[in-house]
């Protein structure tokens, strides 16, 4: 670029849809040393409008990020071959090349460079519409490929680094903290729907082969490709750790049955006692919530979550939590901290309505439930939001109409989105508990003794807390 003339900037100007600054630069006569002399400055002289005068500064900059990462390169390997000249040579030099750019490219990724039309978008803030993140995709896709040598398997690291750099770049497009999964999926898929077709390629072939497909045999597209993301990362990855094709199919036939009104119980149990492992590791790794329930429906079943539960800890949550609320509702109703509260007030005011002992059993029941919080001087908001708006991002209850027989609904929310509704409040405090376990999410401080209450009860501990 430095040795090029007037006339030829003008003509790059116009393939990067920069040709209204074509008279400006011939007018001062901007060569290719001339432009990569810029500044911030001299491009706010020349250039009017911002969106032009941001694309042409990252033009420069990449350039420039371009020719030293070159020489740099460069260097390396004439060091390299005056300490090492028996080694890089012939394929080893080939080899080692490709080694230093991929490590050059690690250190130092930059962004490709956008349609125009993308850039103005990205430019405002706004977040892309689908076609539009299909593009985008589209050109990080065939900028990886260029930057691999044309190979199609990036790995997680790779995956890791082009995304990070996008979201560095644009930050509102994280959205809600949750973007970093999304657009590494879409990534993946872009690759693996570009592989898909090829029968000529060796790589292709090989890794074909490699995970079950015959030779010259296009294959349909799997579920783990339009939803797996990060957690089929690590399955291609590490293939003696579970086998990616099997998963698929596991997590597919899970997807497809949650959306039955007559589900095959036995067989969703079978199925999610086969995924636990990876279904674990995301929740071990952070993965967001929505991708973990997006796998795994069967989450948002009550008795599924309580299953879940108990293959981690080998306790019944429900029959515990059954056993808990008979055993203490009296005396937890009776305590003087819990007799002015309005969830007692509104108890006692219902209980004179009703003259069935089941009824009036459930209702103490529920009414203890809800005053649990205030029996430990924790911050009921975030235990049940009762007939009120949810504002806690962490498990937290749901209640409206808690002693009308005929009303009364419980909901488990997390992260301020309804994650199940519950028959009962023995069902409701099971699943809170459990979702805390499930979900690997930390216990809010202000919530901490309730918890610990019920959890020294559920887990049996030789010395379980007790009420104040």
């Amino acid at each position: 670029m430095e040795s090029w003339s007037v006339e030829q900037v003008c003509n790059w100007l116009k393939l990067r849809n920069l040709g209204e600054l074509v008279p400006k630069f011939r007018e001062e006569e901007i060569s290719g040393a001339a432009l990569l002399a810029l500044n911030d400055r001299m491009v706010q002289q020349l250039v009017k409008k911002i969106g032009h005068q941001a694309v042409l500064m990252d033009l420069i900059k990449k350039y420039q990020q371009q020719k030293s990462g070159l020489e740099s390169l460069t260097y390396c390997c004439e060091t390299a071959s005056q300490k090492f000249p028996e080694v890089i040579s012939g394929k080893n030099l080939k080899s080692f090349f490709v080694r230093q750019r991929m490590l050059q490219w690690t250190s130092s990724y930059v962004l490709p460079d956008f349609p125009y039309d993308v850039k103005c978008i990205l430019a405002e803030k706004k977040c892309p519409d689908h076609s539009m993140r299909i593009r985008m995709i589209e050109f990080l896709q065939a900028d990886m490929t260029k930057y691999l040598e044309g190979s199609l398997y990036p790995n997680s690291q790779q995956y890791n680094i082009v995304v990070n750099a996008l979201l560095q770049a644009y930050p509102f497009l994280d959205e809600d903290g949750n973007g970093f999964l999304l657009w590494k999926r879409a990534l993946k898929d872009r690759f693996k729907y570009v592989r898909r077709p090829i029968e000529d390629d060796e790589q292709v072939l090989r890794n074909k082969c490699k995970f079950g497909h015959r030779r010259g045999q296009s294959t349909k597209s799997s579920f783990a490709e339009n939803t797996l993301g990060d957690v089929q990362g690590q399955v291609e990855e590490d293939p003696a750790h579970v086998k990616g094709s099997a998963m698929d199919l596991h997590i597919k036939w899970l997807n497809q049955e949650y959306m039955k009104t007559q589900r095959n119980w036995e067989e969703v149990e079978n199925r999610m006692n086969v995924t636990i492992e990876i279904r674990r590791k995301m929740i071990s790794d952070k993965a967001p919530l929505k991708d973990v329930l997006r796998l795994f429906p069967f989450l948002r079943c009550p008795y599924q979550l309580f299953r879940e539960f108990q293959l981690l800890t080998h306790m019944d949550i429900h029959k515990k939590t059954v056993e808990i609320l008979e055993i203490y509702s009296e005396n937890i109703l009776s305590l003087y901290v819990v007799r002015n509260n309005p969830i007692n007030v509104m108890l006692q005011e219902n209980l004179k309505q009703h003259t069935e002992e089941d009824v009036l059993k459930y209702m103490k029941m529920t009414a203890a439930c809800l005053l649990l919080p205030e029996v430990f001087g924790d911050d009921s908001s975030l235990f049940a939001a009762v007939n009120e708006e949810v504002k806690a991002v962490t498990p937290v209850l749901e209640v409206k109409n808690p002693f009308n027989v005929n009303s009364c609904e419980f909901a488990l929310y997390i992260e301020r989105e309804e994650l199940a509704q519950l028959d009962d409040c023995t069902m409701a405090l099971a699943a809170l508990v459990a979702a805390f376990h499930v979900f690997d999410i930390p216990c809010p401080k202000r919530i901490h003794r309730t918890l610990n209450f019920l959890e020294s009860l559920v887990f049996e501990v030789r010395n379980p807390a007790s009420l104040p």
